[in-house]
């Protein structure tokens, strides 16, 4: 049960990262969305563009990273050393998304919101993965 449970975390946490992905690198400089994340002009989002854009792909790159990892642990031809590098797989990634939201608590207290988003389903799904 724990497993599932798991699972489910570390897909809801692909899943929010790909949709920050398409935020940031696709629908950057439309104002609901640049707004969301503090930018306050259309200038200033064409300016940050370059940045949203690069930083959007590693979001993208951790959801493939957690979603490659879960094909593996539970898709995979059987195999110990495969469920083991799935298990790792999503692991890392999970941890990463864990440690970029630990990051963005050290850019400010105003981004204590943001950071309980990015990393509290990849948290989960990181311990849950642990045990099961």
């Amino acid at each position: 049960m724990i497993g599932i449970i798991a699972t489910v975390c570390a897909a809801l946490a692909a899943l929010l990262h790909v949709y920050i992905f398409v935020m940031e690198s696709v629908q950057w400089t439309q104002p609901r969305i640049y707004r969301r994340f503090g930018v306050a002009t259309q200038e200033q989002a064409e300016i940050t563009r370059p940045l949203a854009y690069n930083q959007g792909f590693y979001n993208l790159f951790l959801a493939l990273g957690t979603v490659i990892g879960l094909v593996l642990l539970w898709g995979g031809p059987d195999g110990q050393a495969v469920d083991a590098a799935g298990r790792a797989l999503t692991l890392f990634a999970l941890g990463c998304m864990v440690a970029a939201a630990l990051v963005l608590l050290t850019t400010g207290a105003k981004y204590l919101r943001a950071a309980l988003i990015q990393g509290t389903l990849p948290l989960i799904g990181f311990v849950l993965l642990l045990f099961a």
